[in-house]
């Protein structure tokens, strides 16, 4: 339970349906002092937040020191992504790492057979009728505007056997209306928009305060490797980035973008928009849902949380790792980022971008 409104109609659900419900809600770092230093999600407010909701549900609370494995396992990542010239994706790891790993090893202490949460996505049990075995498919929430199974791609089917996500068969607006028609103090709470642990959405600030080595000068080039301006470290960029390059247009009189980052020689390369077209990627860190193909694939493979997915061709390489090779030419493709791998509404897969081409 975050405190908002989605966690907080999914215990209310669970609760209504009969289930025995414990509220869980993670400290990730330490407000003992007044420390403002994080973003505006999981703060003293919203804890607070989420222990009146359930009272209100008359379900127990309690919350989980989780600073260390929160730092250890997704700040930590988020800055030495940005470090190595990636754009993480912090979400994801949180999703993975924290609230089906280390929750579901805190739950099972209480005695619970799940963890539910406020996800936008759905899990459905099926069973093979030739071996009898059961399988669990994650599936895209019905509101596609909020859909959140992008994040959720690296889910085992040991975590999936045990997730419930009981908002994700309804759309925002009936979420808000039932918590409006029970009650709950957070009917109308707003949504976080902004990545939890960053205050004022400035994430260069942040990891500049953590690695301070990354905000050393260097030079921004274009294609043929010609200066073209200065920058105050690499981590302020990221694939196909426009604006703050300092650079509003290329000596050929065209706008330009950030093609690629390199790190070693603190270069950021720049050019024109078709520069930044590709047609395939690798991805490590496979994790393949709906289980390894023997054989290519064909999926609808999305790069960004926000991006439509496309059409392509997917082919394990072993090791967890996959070639992804898209029908036709995509834009900003962003080391760092994840590319899932969808058949329908169905997570056949997905793993982290290292390159394209």
């Amino acid at each position: 339970m975050s405190g908002g409104v989605d966690s907080s109609v999914a215990a209310a659900l669970l609760a209504e349906q009969g289930h025995d419900v414990i509220g869980l809600s993670m400290q990730l770092y330490d407000q003992s002092e007044g420390q403002a230093s994080f973003g505006s999600c999981c703060t003293l407010d919203d804890l607070h937040d989420a222990r009146r909701v359930a009272a209100a549900i008359n379900i127990p609370h309690y919350i989980l020191n989780f600073e260390k494995q929160f730092d250890d396992q997704v700040v930590s990542n988020f800055v030495r992504e940005y470090a190595a010239g990636r754009t993480p994706l912090p979400c994801a790891h949180c999703n993975s790492d924290l609230k089906f790993a280390t929750l579901a090893e805190r739950a099972r202490g209480f005695g619970a057979d799940a963890v539910a949460t406020g996800h936008y996505a759905q899990v459905e049990a099926t069973v093979d009728p030739a071996g009898g075995t059961r399988r669990y498919l994650l599936k895209r929430g019905v509101d596609p505007a909020k859909d959140q199974s992008y994040f959720l791609f690296s889910l085992t089917q040991e975590q999936l056997a045990q997730a419930v996500f009981p908002v994700g068969d309804r759309p925002k607006e009936a979420v808000r209306e039932y918590a409006r028609a029970r009650r709950l103090p957070v009917a109308d709470k707003p949504d976080s928009q902004e990545i939890c642990f960053i205050p004022d959405d400035d994430y260069a600030r942040f990891v500049s305060s953590r690695a301070p080595e990354v905000s050393r000068d260097g030079t921004i080039v274009d294609e043929e490797g010609r200066v073209l301006g200065t920058h105050g470290g690499i981590h302020r960029f990221t694939v196909g980035q426009r604006k703050g390059l300092g650079l509003s247009r290329s000596r050929d009189g065209a706008p330009v973008y950030v093609l690629a980052l390199h790190p070693g020689d603190r270069q950021v390369v720049v050019g024109p928009r078709s520069s930044l077209e590709r047609t395939a990627l690798t991805a490590s860190n496979v994790n393949w849902v709906t289980g390894e193909p023997a054989a290519p694939i064909r999926a609808a493979a999305q790069i960004r949380h926000r991006h439509q997915p496309a059409a392509a061709t997917v082919r394990s390489l072993g090791d967890a790792r996959a070639e992804v090779i898209f029908d036709t030419p995509q834009i900003a493709i962003t080391p760092g980022q994840a590319v899932v791998f969808y058949d329908g509404d169905v997570v056949m897969g997905g793993g982290w971008i290292d390159d394209s081409r």
